[in-house]
């Protein structure tokens, strides 16, 4: 049974609603080399991947630069896109998703905007076609979307990941089963997603 360990990105520098792509702030840079050494301890040199958002890029090198490897991007794993509404929306937006079900993200999304629900079953084919043990450099929604599967439930929030926390799921005969639930936020996590 493979086993994926999703990072969720470290703390950028600056929020969802104010920067489409920001890299890592002084403490996400401090967060993901912390992670990257706890991984280097924990695991051997393992394939990795990673969202095409700076943030989790930056996460990623870290490991890449211990394990003299390269990061091979996976756009399947990158952050749920946002409805076309004004960019000062996208927060109000986000935080009325998180408290629904996926169902109901997909019937509420504003005219335009992608299928949300594919959206969650490409990413979960993503994650269930891969074959071998990997560390995946991902975000908030996207692991929740992964963990939700596994234990079947259709919130699209079912745990808050901290800031640069592994989370481990197995493919078990085409199936997400949770290992182990990364360490949590204590915080609201839209302040820094």
């Amino acid at each position: 049974m493979p086993r994926l360990y999703l990072v969720r990105h470290a703390r950028p520098a600056a929020s969802w609603g104010e920067d489409p792509d920001p890299g890592l702030d002084a403490t996400g840079l401090t967060q993901a080399q912390a992670t990257a050494e706890e991984l280097a301890r924990s695991l051997s040199r393992l394939p990795l991947y990673s969202s095409p958002m700076r943030r989790c890029r930056e996460t990623a090198q870290p490991l890449a630069q211990i394990w003299f490897c390269n990061v091979e991007l996976m756009p399947a794993v990158a952050e749920i896109p946002s409805p076309p509404i004004p960019f000062s929306a996208r927060r109000d937006w986000l935080i009325a998703a998180m408290r629904g079900t996926w169902q109901q993200l997909h019937e509420n999304a504003p005219a335009g905007s992608i299928d949300y629900l594919q959206w969650r079953r490409d990413l979960l084919e993503s994650l269930l076609a891969i074959k071998h043990d990997c560390v995946i450099y991902s975000h908030f929604i996207a692991i929740n979307a992964a963990v939700g599967a596994a234990q079947k439930t259709d919130d699209v929030v079912c745990f808050r990941p901290d800031h640069a926390a592994v989370t481990v799921v197995s493919n078990d005969r085409k199936r997400l089963r949770v290992v182990e639930l990364g360490r949590q936020a204590d915080t609201l996590v839209l302040a820094r997603q």
